[in-house]
Order: C-alpha cells, then sequence, then structure tokens
C-alpha cells in the first residue's frame, strides 16, 4: 500500500470539507450563484478525486509498478491545475481582477487532462500482466 497517496489523499479530502463549508457559508454573500457555482465544481473534483487517489493507493499493493504509480501522480496533479484554477478564477472575481482570469482559465483543462491520463493510467495497471 502506497502511504504517500494515502496521506495525501487524507489531507486532500480535508481540504475539500474545508472549501466545501467556505462556500457554503462564506462565498454564498460574496458572489452571485454562478461564481460560487465554480468554486464548488472544484471542491467536488478534488473530493472525488481523494477517492480515486485512496483506491490508487489501496491497489498499488496488488498492481505494484509504474503504472499505478502515474496514475496516482495524475491524480495529484489533476487536483493542482483543475481544483486550483478553478480556486483561483474564484478569487479572481472576488476581488474584481478580470484581466487574469484568461490566463487562469488555460490551465483548467490541462488538469482535466491529467485526470483523464490518471484514470486511463489506472486501467492500464490494473488490467497489465
Amino acid at each position: 500500500m502506497n502511504k504517500n497517496f494515502l496521506g495525501i489523499a487524507a489531507l486532500l479530502g480535508a481540504l475539500s470539507v474545508v472549501l466545501g463549508a467556505f462556500a457554503a457559508h462564506k462565498l454564498r454573500d460574496m458572489l452571485p450563484p454562478e461564481g460560487v457555482s465554480v468554486f464548488e465544481t472544484g471542491t467536488r473534483y478534488q473530493f472525488y478525486h481523494c477517492f480515486a487517489l485512496l483506491i490508487v493507493a489501496i491497489l498499488s499493493e496488488k498492481f505494484p509498478g509504474k503504472w499505478i504509480r502515474l496514475s496516482g501522480i495524475f491524480f495529484i496533479a489533476g487536483i493542482i491545475l483543475f481544483c486550483g484554477s478553478l480556486y483561483i478564477l474564484t478569487a479572481l472575481r472576488v476581488t474584481e481582477t478580470a484581466g487574469a482570469t484568461t490566463l487562469v482559465g488555460v490551465i483548467t483543462p490541462f488538469g482535466g487532462l491529467c485526470f483523464i491520463l490518471g484514470w486511463i493510467l489506472l486501467f492500464v495497471a490494473v488490467t497489465r500482466k
């Protein structure tokens, strides 16, 4: 079992709950619903992929090797790039720094691609002989 992935998943899961609570209790007072929705998408995807990272950590014992490790790395990269960019976009909206949103918005699809690659690599890891 990969203890590093377990630990990272646990911390990122806790952060998901904290950020979700922030969105529910404070962010709603700061932004219109569509702005809050962007942030909530980030927390939702972060939470989903914490579970994916937990699965990778557990399966790494049965399917050791580079493919399972890469899967976990791509899930972490996806959380940082996809979810992180959505959090930054929301912060820019709160501070009314609209000019930088385009630059940050370019990062989001790369995070989504990392999520997709993480799932594909997990498939490769568990189906290789």
